[in-house]
C-alpha cells in the first residue's frame, strides 16, 4: 500500500451465522482521483456504497458549483470503474444509471445500450422476466436485496452471477439511489451441482442396497432414509426429517432402554451397534440389528452418521424359542415322571397305542381321556415324539395347579404393567410352544373366561397378551387331557360346548390298570429295576405271592399307585426278592373290623353302596340324562361332592 500498487490480499471473514469463509479483497491504489472520490471508495459496502455527499441533489453543502458537482460525479464513476468487480448504480425505480467498465467489457454492451432498462439484454432469456420483476420491485424495497442471474459474456457464454444491491438514503430515509455488484459464482454453482449429483448418486446407491439405511446429522437427527426403509415403515421422506421419526418407528421400550447408550456412543464418534424393534407398515414390530458408522470431512469432523439396519427377527425368535425350550426342558428335568416309556402289551393298551400312531402324523387336536394315574402325559409325549414337531418344544401345563386368576397370564403371557406385579413383559406357554406341542393337562379345570380365549386360539391361531391389543400369531398343536366327564360337564353348563367339540377332534382313551392285568408283572418288574438301581440295591425278582396280590388288586390310583407301592417295597426290602405286605391293600377291611361301626359310618356304607350301584348302571357317568345323578334323584354337583367325600372311584365303573 505504501508503494501505491494495486494488490489483492486473501483472508477469512465471519458470516452472520458464525461460519468462517475465505475471501479475496481487491485494493486499488488512488492515482488521479480527487479526495471526494477517495471517500467514495472507502465507504463502499458489498463492493459499492456511495457516501451521501456524492449523491446528486443531496450535495449542496459539499460542492459550491455545478462544475464541482459534475466533476464529483465523474470521479465517482471513475472510482466505480476501477473496482475489480462488475459494479453499477441505478435510480430509485430500478432503471440503470451507470454500469462500470468491467460490466460493459464483460457483456460487450456499450454505455448507450445499457442505460435505462437496456442492460437486461445481457440476461439469460429464461432469467430475463425474473430480472425485470426484481429490478422493478426495487421501487418498493426498503432494504438490501439479493438474487442470482445468468449474464451473457461478450462471447455469448452465460455464467451465473450473485447480485447484491444496497440502497442509498437521504436524511429523511428516502432511497435516492441503488448500488450493486455482480459476483461470478459459476464455479460455485457447478461445484454445488456436482455435490448434488454426487448426493443423488449416493441416494441411488443406497436405494439399491437391500438393507434399511438412514442418514443422520452429527447429533443423530434423521436426514434421509433409503427406499427399503420407506417401504418397510410406510412413511414418506418428509416424515423422516421430523423430530419424532424415531418415536414413530421404534418400540417405546427399546427407545427408553437404549437412549443413554446411543447418546453416549454418538458423542464418542466411533462406530457402534445395537438391536431394537422397528414398526412396519403392517403394524407389527420386527427386530433389527443396526450398525452406526460416522462419515468425516477433510478435517476429521463428523458430518454424517450412516445407520444400516438388518432384519434379525427370525434369529431373535429362534433364540427366544430355544431359550423357552431350554426352560421347558429344565422344568421337565425337575418334574418327576412316572416312567420314561409306556410299558405293556395288553389288548386295551395296544388299542390306545394304535390310535396314537394314527393321529401322531397329523396336526389334529387330541383329547386324552382316562382316570388319574393312567399315564395320560405319556400318551401325549408319544404323540409328540411321533409327529413332525418332534424336534420342537413339548410344553406341559397343569391347568388345575395354577390359580384361576393367573391361568390366562400363564397361557397367553402379559405386557409390562398389565396388572399389579407385572414388572416386565412375559411370554406365555403358547408362545413358548410356537412350532411345537402344548399339552394342557386337567383341561376340565380351566376357568370359563379362559375357555373363551383358548377357543379363539384353536380357531384362529392367534391371541392377545394381557394388557395388549396386538394379536400374536402362533403355530401350536394342542393336546388336552382330563379325568373328568367333559360331556357331562357340558350338559351341566360347566364346560363350553363349542370348546369341547374343538378339543374332541380325536379322542384317545387310556385304559385303567385294572383292565391291564396282564401288564402288571411287566410293569412291576420295570419299576423294580428302576427303583432298585436308584436305591443302590440288588433286587432282581418279585415274590410270586406278591405278584398275585398286585394282579388281584383293583388299583384305584392306577399306575401311579403301583409305582408308589413298588418304591415303598424297594425301600423296605433287604433281600434280592421283593415282598409286599398284604396289609397295604386292605384299607377297607381294617375300617370294617375291630371297634363297632358308628351310626354315621353305617349310613356312609349304605350311601356308598347305593351310589356305586347307580354308577355301575350308568357305566360311571354322573351327569346327563342317563347319569347316576338322575337315577338317584340328586343334583349332579351334590352327587359329585358325595363321591369325593366317600372316596369312590367312579372311573372303575366305566365300560371300555
Amino acid at each position: 500500500m505504501a508503494a501505491g500498487m494495486d494488490f489483492s490480499p486473501a483472508g477469512r471473514k465471519v458470516t452472520p451465522d458464525r461460519r468462517c469463509t475465505c475471501c479475496i479483497q481487491h485494493l486499488v491504489a488512488e492515482r488521479a482521483l480527487r479526495p471526494k472520490a477517495n471517500a467514495v471508495g472507502a465507504a463502499l459496502e458489498a463492493g459499492i456504497q456511495e457516501p451521501e455527499f456524492v449523491a446528486q441533489g443531496e450535495v449542496a453543502e459539499a460542492v459550491d458549483s455545478a462544475d464541482e458537482l459534475d466533476e464529483s460525479e465523474k470521479n465517482l464513476r471513475g472510482a466505480i470503474d476501477v473496482i475489480p468487480a462488475l459494479a453499477w448504480f441505478a435510480r430509485p425505480d430500478g432503471s440503470m444509471e451507470y454500469l462500470n467498465k468491467r460490466w460493459r467489457d464483460y457483456t460487450g454492451l456499450s454505455p448507450s445500450e445499457t442505460m435505462g432498462w437496456g442492460f437486461q439484454a445481457a440476461f439469460h432469456p429464461e432469467d430475463r422476466e425474473k430480472g425485470i420483476q426484481r429490478c422493478r420491485s426495487l421501487a418498493t424495497e426498503k432494504g438490501p436485496a439479493e438474487c442470482e442471474i445468468r449474464l451473457r459474456r461478450h462471447d455469448g457464454v452465460y455464467r451465473t452471477f450473485h447480485i447484491r444491491i444496497e440502497p442509498l438514503r437521504d436524511e429523511t430515509g428516502r432511497i435516492i439511489r441503488w448500488y450493486g455488484t455482480s459476483t461470478d459464482i459459476e464455479a460455485l454453482k457447478q461445484t454445488e451441482e456436482r455435490l448434488r449429483e454426487d448426493e443423488r448418486e449416493l441416494r441411488r446407491i443406497t436405494d439399491a442396497i437391500p438393507q434399511a439405511i438412514v442418514v443422520q446429522d452429527p447429533a443423530g437427527n434423521s436426514l434421509y432414509a433409503n427406499r427399503v426403509t420407506l417401504e418397510y415403515t410406510g412413511l414418506a421422506m418428509e416424515d423422516v426429517v421430523k423430530p419424532d421419526f424415531r418415536e414413530r418407528i421404534f418400540h417405546p421400550e427399546d427407545i427408553q432402554r437404549l437412549a443413554a447408550f446411543r447418546q453416549s456412543a454418538l458423542s464418542k464418534g466411533v462406530p457402534f451397534q445395537l438391536e431394537q424393534r422397528a414398526l412396519g407398515k403392517d403394524g407389527q414390530y420386527r427386530w433389527f440389528f443396526i450398525q452406526y458408522n460416522p462419515f468425516r470431512d477433510g478435517q476429521g469432523r463428523i458430518v454424517r452418521w450412516y445407520a444400516t439396519g438388518t432384519d434379525i427377527d427370525e434369529r431373535k425368535r429362534n433364540e427366544e424359542r430355544t431359550r423357552n425350550e431350554n426352560i421347558a426342558l429344565r422344568e421337565e428335568f425337575d418334574h418327576s415322571l412316572m416312567f420314561e416309556e409306556i410299558v405293556g402289551s395288553s389288548q386295551s393298551l395296544r388299542k390306545a397305542l394304535k390310535a396314537v400312531d394314527r393321529v401322531a402324523a397329523t396336526d389334529s387336536t387330541v383329547l386324552i381321556l382316562g382316570e388319574t394315574g393312567t399315564g395320560k402325559e405319556l400318551i401325549a409325549r408319544a404323540i409328540h415324539k411321533r409327529s413332525p414337531r418332534s424336534s420342537r418344544a413339548f410344553i406341559r401345563v397343569n391347568c388345575a395347579a395354577i390359580p384361576r386368576e393367573l391361568v390366562a397370564s400363564e397361557l397367553f403371557g402379559h405386557e409390562k404393567g398389565a396388572f399389579t406385579g407385572a414388572f416386565e413383559r412375559r411370554i406365555g406357554r403358547f408362545e413358548a410352544a410356537d412350532g411345537g406341542t402344548l399339552f394342557l393337562d386337567e383341561i376340565g379345570d380351566l376357568p370359563a373366561e379362559t375357555q373363551i380365549t383358548l377357543l379363539r386360539v384353536l380357531q384362529e391361531r392367534e391371541f392377545e397378551r394381557i394388557g395388549s391389543r396386538k394379536p400374536v400369531q402362533v403355530d401350536v398343536r394342542v393336546l388336552a387331557a382330563t379325568n373328568r366327564d367333559l360331556a357331562a360337564d357340558v350338559d351341566d353348563g360347566d364346560f363350553r360346548q363349542d370348546l369341547y367339540y374343538r378339543l374332541n377332534v380325536f379322542p384317545v382313551n387310556v385304559p385303567p390298570l385294572r383292565e391291564r392285568i396282564e401288564d402288571i408283572p411287566l410293569l412291576a418288574q420295570y419299576l423294580l429295576e428302576r427303583y432298585a438301581k436308584k436305591a443302590g440295591k440288588k433286587i432282581t425278582t418279585i415274590d410270586r405271592l406278591t405278584l398275585e396280590m398286585l394282579q388281584n388288586y383293583d388299583w384305584p390310583g392306577n399306575v401311579r399307585e403301583l409305582q408308589n407301592v413298588i418304591e415303598r417295597g424297594v425301600i423296605l426290602c433287604e433281600t434280592p426278592v421283593l415282598y409286599v405286605d398284604e396289609t397295604w391293600f386292605r384299607r377297607e377291611a381294617r375300617s370294617r373290623t375291630g371297634q363297632p361301626i358308628p351310626f354315621n359310618a353305617a349310613l356312609d356304607t349304605s350311601e356308598r353302596e347305593m351310589i356305586e350301584r347307580a354308577l355301575k348302571e350308568s357305566a360311571g357317568r354322573v351327569g346327563g340324562m342317563k347319569g347316576a345323578a338322575v337315577k338317584l334323584g340328586l343334583p349332579r354337583q351334590t352327587l359329585e361332592s358325595k363321591i369325593k367325600a366317600l372316596g369312590i372311584n367312579k372311573f372303575r365303573f366305566r365300560r371300555p
